[in-house]
């Protein structure tokens, strides 16, 4: 029986409508618009200015290879390690886990430039050891370049990427090898005729998710791309708002156009390619259970391959940037570099008023913006889930709606919405533009934990008086608990690292840790840039502690008080 809309549907529908489709709506008008300051005069000039120009071409071309190189890059790492973790006898099946979760507490932007003071041509680490070693008169590695932008954002994309393969992967029935096996293909023809075939659209999915994030990615480029030269539409657009005397939104916007229409194609493309997944289902009864290839010795080499995979995705950004926060300049670790080490880029960095400014500022969005956006959360989650009417659809499509938009693009929107109003150049602006962004990070793990909830709780507690805002607070919310707490840990560490939409919306007096990261790296100010990267990492493994650890101890009153007699 269909249920009728409820207020709190409608309501959320102008909430979540107003933070997603607005900042869209503001930049299609201001693409056709002069300026901030003459909005509503209708006029192409943007659109022919930005598309006829003879850079744009070479810039296409760019964005083209950068998110297709990193997307295939991050896809084939990714089956590479889920195959050795789903189907083979691999030791130490943990580091998977690890490789899958930590890499996305690490901020993009220190990821990038961890890998820039280790390649960069004139004072990366590694090539000063090899000119050391090999008496070289020349950097034999330059980051500078296209492959450097593909290879950082591919080991970035890489956790995403192994998300979406390792499930298909482990749900892959192996009777079908069996059969090519028995009918005589070898083990390489039966994973390119056979396996391969039926994971095609995990790996479809997987390659077309990477180059969404890949297009809205702006670490990589502005970090490693723009000392290089080497521009794609998300530096594009940082350039034209950001650089020379006067900014030109109006611009922006008309080329914004395009990276959101990209993005909002590839995000439809792959919903489509995870539905067509239903047709390669091999799975057909409950007794299935996936066979594990014995690596027999070639185990210890694999299993080597994979902790040096998790050394460079994990632990390498965060030794490189403690070691040049301690170091007065880029220099090869040895006896002398170690003598030289003292604390004065913390000192620096302590002492900065900006800086200092930018930690509370992002642990103000961290925790306040967290917990609002988890609260809002809950409530869009319970009219999905639990009332289930055709308004929850449309909500449902709407909360989803800001997973396409690359984050420089629809600040700009975000723009042209704030600057009319008081919330212009105020934190509150950073505030609702990240809630607006990640808001689905909230809702994807609190969809999980409502799912399991059955509805006879909810049924026996309106049996007894009790009214739909009580049973969510006394009921339902208890049992969220673990959903709570694991929505509350992605977006807060998602607010402390946000760079795209701070980029655009961050003022004088606004300023954030990513935000101020890139300017250290912009003035070439590497020992500050590492310390207050540091800092950035303790903040945000200092929210994910606290927040488990509460969540742990709600979880256990919670159980003891089931347990009572009553």
């Amino acid at each position: 029986m269909q249920r009728k809309s409820t207020p709190l549907t409608f309501g959320l529908i102008v909430i979540v409508g107003l933070l997603t489709v607005c900042p869209v709506v503001m930049l299609i008008l201001g693409s056709f618009s002069q300026g901030l300051g003459s909005f509503g005069t209708f006029t192409l000039d943007k659109y022919i200015q930005s598309y006829t120009d003879p850079a744009f071409a070479e810039i296409i071309v760019n964005t083209i290879i950068f998110t297709l190189g990193s997307a295939v890059v991050a896809t084939l790492l990714a089956l590479f390690l889920a195959y050795l973790n789903t189907r083979t006898n691999i030791p130490f099946k943990f580091l998977f886990r690890i490789i899958s979760i930590i890499p996305m507490m690490i901020p993009h932007i220190l990821f990038a430039v961890s890998w820039l003071l280790l390649l960069n041509p004139s004072n990366g680490l590694i090539n000063l050891f090899l000119k050391d070693v090999f008496n070289l008169s020349s950097s034999p590695f330059n980051i500078y370049t296209l492959p450097g932008m593909i290879l950082v954002e591919g080991l970035l994309d890489l956790p995403i990427a192994y998300l979406i393969l390792a499930p298909a992967l482990a749900s892959f029935d192996v009777s079908m090898e069996e059969s090519s096996k028995v009918c005589g293909a070898s083990n390489l023809r039966t994973l390119f005729m056979v396996t391969l075939p039926i994971l095609r659209p995990a790996i479809l999915a997987s390659i077309t998710l990477v180059i969404v994030r890949s297009l809205a990615s702006f670490a990589v480029p502005s970090v490693i791309g723009m000392p290089g030269r080497i521009y794609v539409l998300a530096t594009h657009i940082y350039r034209i708002i950001a650089t020379g005397f006067a900014t030109d939104y109006g611009m922006a916007a008309a080329v914004g156009m395009s990276a959101l229409a990209s993005s909002t194609i590839l995000i439809y493309l792959y919903r489509y390619l995870t539905a067509e997944g239903d047709k390669y289902v091999t799975i057909s009864s409950r007794g299935y259970r996936p066979a594990v290839i014995d690596l027999k010795k070639a185990k210890y080499p694999f299993f080597v391959i994979v902790a040096v995979l998790s050394f460079i995705l994990i632990v390498l950004p965060v030794l490189v940037l403690l070691y040049t926060s301690m170091v007065p300049y880029s220099m090869v670790p040895s006896a002398r570099a170690f003598s030289m080490m003292s604390l004065r880029n913390w000192t620096e960095v302590l002492g900065d008023p900006i800086s200092i400014l930018s930690v509370k500022n992002s642990m103000f969005l961290g925790i306040v913006g967290a917990t609002l956006g988890v609260i809002l959360s809950i409530f869009v989650c319970y009219a999905i889930v639990k009332v289930r009417t055709a308004a929850s659809g449309i909500l449902e499509s709407l909360s989803f709606l800001s997973f396409s938009f690359p984050g420089i693009v629809i600040g700009v929107g975000f723009m042209w919405l704030f600057v009319r109003t008081p919330l212009y150049a105020t934190i509150w602006a950073l505030l609702i533009g990240y809630i607006a962004t990640y808001l689905p990070y909230g809702i994807r793990p609190l969809t999980s934990a409502f799912v399991q909830i059955h509805a006879h709780l909810e049924e026996s507690s309106k049996v007894c008086g009790a009214g739909t805002l009580y049973t969510l607070r006394r009921i339902i919310i208890p049992l969220l608990i673990p959903g709570i707490v694991s929505a509350w840990i992605l977006m807060a560490t998602m607010f402390v690292r946000e760079l795209t939409l701070s980029v655009v919306l961050s003022r004088p007096g606004t300023e954030v840790l990513a935000v101020q990261v890139l300017r250290f790296a912009e003035d070439g100010l590497w020992g500050r840039l590492s310390a207050l990267g540091i800092i950035m990492i303790l903040i945000s493994t200092t929210l994910v502690i606290i927040a488990s650890l509460t969540g742990a101890k709600f979880t256990k009153i919670q159980t003891v008080g089931g347990d009572e007699p009553h």
